[in-house]
């Protein structure tokens, strides 16, 4: 059957029709868009399918799109983008019978059994538990996070907005930048640090921190916009400390809010580290740092020891999960 799916971010939408019989999952048209540049969703999606009618058939028998957000019933509201997207308006005019608005890490979590080997970088074996509930963490624009739960012979995912949780310190650093980003914010939460406008912050907290050792060339980077990836570059390229200290730090937050996770959900069948972040500091996360703060949970240590941790580096693993679940809609009726 063809289907639609969307992968709805705060920075970027791609959007693909696909494919898909038992075995057989084949893309036969995608774009990529940057989400800002449009003040609504549906616009977007017309675009699209407007320039796909010239080159495919577009009798569509459903479609499914994740979105960095909270869905409630048949809406959802984007998180860092003004949009407002109801599945029923979608279906009227989009002309498509069968819609679905899922979580971002939903689709994620749905995608993960549409990876292949090469789509993983273990970052600890552990021993997975047949069936075992999975944790989905990632950082990008935001923060999300998602639960999977055994039904069988599949997955049913949880939709959760843990990036929202409160920030917890854990040593006197942190708790030193938390009262620096408590005057600046008046919440502090996992993904005002675990993203890439958290990696930011940590970045000033630490200029502020420590003034001597700040780059003039990077803090004047940072200011003109992407400070992300300007941090990564300087850490991994130049060496430059604060740089490495913020990827250090940012890494070592990330581990520890996915070891909380982890215990919340109790991830026997392992935690899978997704979003855009991960890929680009791949050799930070590698380093021993995120896996050390990931562990460091005292007397439950031995059980974090036990789960497997692995890196997503897939970046379309949540279109995959999107396109798997328009099929599955399908089959349910």
């Amino acid at each position: 059957m063809r289907v639609l799916a969307g992968d709805i971010g705060g920075t970027k939408t791609i959007l693909q029709i696909a494919d898909i019989f038992p075995n057989t999952f084949r893309v036969v048209h995608e774009q990529t868009y940057e989400s800002r540049q449009y003040p609504e969703f549906l616009p977007l999606v017309k675009e699209f399918l407007k320039g796909a009618t010239s080159r495919i058939d577009l009798i569509l028998a459903s479609a499914c799109f994740g979105i960095a957000g909270p869905v409630t019933g048949r809406e959802a509201r984007t998180t860092n983008l003004p949009w407002h997207i109801d599945a029923d308006v979608c279906v009227r005019e989009l002309k498509i019978s069968n819609v679905a608005l899922i979580n971002d890490f939903q689709a994620i979590g749905y995608g993960i059994d549409g990876l292949t080997d090469e789509d993983i970088v273990e970052l600890q074996q552990g021993k997975e538990q047949k069936g075992g509930t999975r944790a989905v963490i990632g950082a990008g624009t935001g923060l999300g996070e998602g639960i999977l739960v055994s039904r069988g012979d599949r997955y049913e995912i949880l939709a959760s907005e843990g990036g929202h949780v409160d920030f917890g310190p854990t040593d006197e650093l942190q708790m030193e930048m938390l009262k620096f980003l408590r005057s600046r914010f008046n919440r502090v939460t996992y993904e005002r640090v675990v993203s890439g406008p958290g990696l930011e912050n940590i970045f000033a907290f630490l200029c502020d921190h420590d003034p001597r050792n700040v780059s003039a060339e990077l803090k004047a980077l940072v200011a003109s916009g992407d400070g992300a990836a300007h941090i990564s570059k300087f850490a991994s390229e130049k060496n430059d400390p604060l740089a490495r200290k913020a990827l250090e730090l940012f890494c070592s937050i990330y581990g520890a809010q996915a070891g909380n996770l982890a215990l919340t959900c109790l991830a026997t069948g392992g935690v899978y580290v997704a979003g855009g972040i991960a890929p680009k500091i791949l050799s930070f996360l590698k380093d021993g740092t995120f896996m050390r703060a990931f562990r460091d949970k005292g007397r439950m240590s031995p059980l974090m020891d036990a789960m497997p941790v692995r890196v997503v580096t897939n970046p379309k693993v949540g279109l995959i999960g999107a396109a798997l679940m328009a099929e599955r809609m399908v089959g349910k009726k």
